[in-house]
């Protein structure tokens, strides 16, 4: 018989390899699905990281969709190691999205209008997240389903936007007015659309991982989420280090939006993010709510969904594929985390 035993220590080699094994896990669980499409699972995963990591363009395109990715992963991070679960990254991101629009429609030299963009979209993703962090707070609102509600008040308000006062007069498509172009985020490599936007995100790693392992704020955040009670013991006050940890999660999620408006898209519409906020949850846990493993995690998640077309094209993979790794990555990493706590024992039967 075999029985969960509560760990002592945890070898370090062990907590490295977890995201790697629940990568490996998920790619050999995955392979099924594509076996029963009909498609060579050697062949399939061959394509999908060629196409996106094979040649410099595919470099570029996957960093350009990690950007995001990396901080809505950043901005979950931040938030679960409080343990405030802001699932609302999705609403922040659009949040952001929408500001930065607006600001970055207003004619002014291009330095300032990048500025304003950035300051203006991390303070309404900061903002959106300050919902779900007061109604906890004050009280006692269950934040996952408050910030995930929100996710849908956010999408719902930017559609009305761009299907009344931002809807084009003249193609009657549902999208806002372009930024200036002096707003547009220089382009670092002629030839692709790596931006601006991405390396802030690389930097943006860890700058966020200083913050929180080498500064009072995060020893606080780390004290409130190991231990609240003992954080009160101590002199922290809790409610005041989740709103200033709400803030900087919405923060870092409404960059990912302004990121998306002035280095990809440069205007609003309804499919401004397909779904960078959720992944961003799938980043940090493949990280262990480490910043600067959200970088790697982010990178594989992006070569996972560039990938996913050239796979389905080259075989007849469906591209939907590329969502059910990113939940299954999840799951792996939810199980793997399960054995740092505990380990499986084999046990004698009494005869």
């Amino acid at each position: 018989m075999f029985r969960l035993e509560v760990r002592t220590s945890t070898p370090a080699w062990f907590n490295l390899a977890l995201p790697l094994l629940a990568i490996g896990a998920t790619l050999v669980l995955c392979s099924g699905l594509i076996a029963l499409a009909g498609a060579g699972v050697i062949d399939a995963y061959g394509v999908m990281f060629t196409a996106s990591l094979g040649d410099s363009y595919a470099i570029t395109e996957t960093m350009v969709r990690a950007a995001p990715m990396i901080f809505t992963g950043l901005a979950v991070a931040v938030a679960f190691r409080a343990k405030f679960w802001n699932i609302g990254a999705e609403g922040q991101l659009l949040a952001g999205a929408v500001a930065s629009c607006f600001v970055g429609a207003i004619p002014m030299p291009g330095p300032l209008a990048m500025l304003l963009m950035a300051v203006a979209g991390a303070a309404a993703g900061a903002a959106v997240a300050l919902v779900p962090a007061t109604l906890r707070v004050k009280f006692k609102v269950d934040d996952v389903v408050s910030s995930l509600l929100l996710n849908s008040v956010i999408y719902y308000a930017l559609m009305a936007l761009i299907e009344g006062p931002w809807k084009d007069s003249f193609s009657g498509y549902p999208i806002s007015p372009p930024i200036e172009d002096s707003a547009n985020f220089p382009v670092l490599l002629e030839g692709t659309r790596l931006h601006l936007g991405v390396v802030v995100a690389l930097i943006a790693a860890p700058l966020i991982w200083f913050l929180i392992v080498r500064t009072t704020l995060g020893f606080r955040i780390r004290v409130t989420g190991e231990n609240p009670e003992a954080a009160r013991y101590g002199g922290i006050h809790v409610e005041r280090v989740l709103i200033s940890t709400a803030l900087l999660s919405g923060a870092l999620a409404g960059l990912a939006g302004v990121g998306e408006v002035g280095g990809v898209h440069f205007q609003v519409m309804s499919d401004i993010s397909p779904g960078y906020g959720y992944s961003g949850i799938v980043v940090a846990m493949l990280a262990r709510l480490n910043p600067l493993g959200a970088v790697p995690a982010a990178i594989f998640l992006a070569a996972v969904m560039t990938g996913a077309e050239a796979m389905s094209r080259a075989t007849g993979v469906p591209p939907f594929l590329s969502d059910v790794i990113q939940g299954t990555a999840l799951l792996a990493m939810l199980v793997a985390l399960l054995f740092t706590a505990y380990r499986i024992r084999r046990v004698g039967v009494a005869r």
